[in-house]
């Protein structure tokens, strides 16, 4: 995801673009430079096949680093786990990709990955707990409305100066 106001976003090498994360590749779909997007995985034990996974935006892991920054002391280490506490499907995040960029962007689904667990998410409590931080922006829409804004405002990453767009 990205900076709210628009100033950060994500811009991966073409190089590492096949192995990045299912934002950059749903964006990716929906600006044309991939044919569509490849799930893997259609046959997990969850409600409609996909993966489940906890999507946190950029702007809340940031958060809860600078969080714990400043109640770092020293010689005690603070291991947290960051997150939304909350999963959504692999499904679920592409229809959220469609609804925040208005493409119907292709889907192909290939057979899952080996090794892949049918379902992460975090545990925040502890980070909620000790340093009283917990994600503010859950919803996965409008996170990535606010990606996609940046995406067609830096078509070429930040190479470029940013175009002037509406949403």
């Amino acid at each position: 995801m990205v900076h709210p106001e628009g100033r950060l976003g994500e811009a991966p090498r073409p190089e590492l673009r096949e192995h990045g994360r299912i934002s950059g590749a749903c964006f990716d779909a929906a600006r044309g430079i991939t044919p569509g997007l490849k799930v893997r995985g259609t046959d997990y034990k969850t409600t409609d096949g996909t993966c489940i996974r906890d999507y946190i935006d950029v702007t809340d892991l940031v958060d809860a680093h600078v969080k714990a920054l400043e109640h770092a002391q020293l010689h005690k280490v603070g291991i947290y786990n960051v997150g939304t506490g909350k999963g959504s499907s692999v499904k679920e995040f592409v229809e959220a990709c469609k609804k925040a960029t208005g493409v119907d962007i292709k889907v192909d689904f290939l057979p899952r990955r080996p090794g892949d667990y049918a379902e992460v998410f975090s545990d925040p409590s502890k980070i909620l707990r000790e340093l009283n931080w917990s994600a503010q922006h859950t919803n996965l829409q409008e996170s990535l409305q606010v990606a996609w804004r940046w995406q067609k405002a830096h078509r070429d990453g930040y190479g470029t100066t940013p175009l002037v767009m509406s949403s």
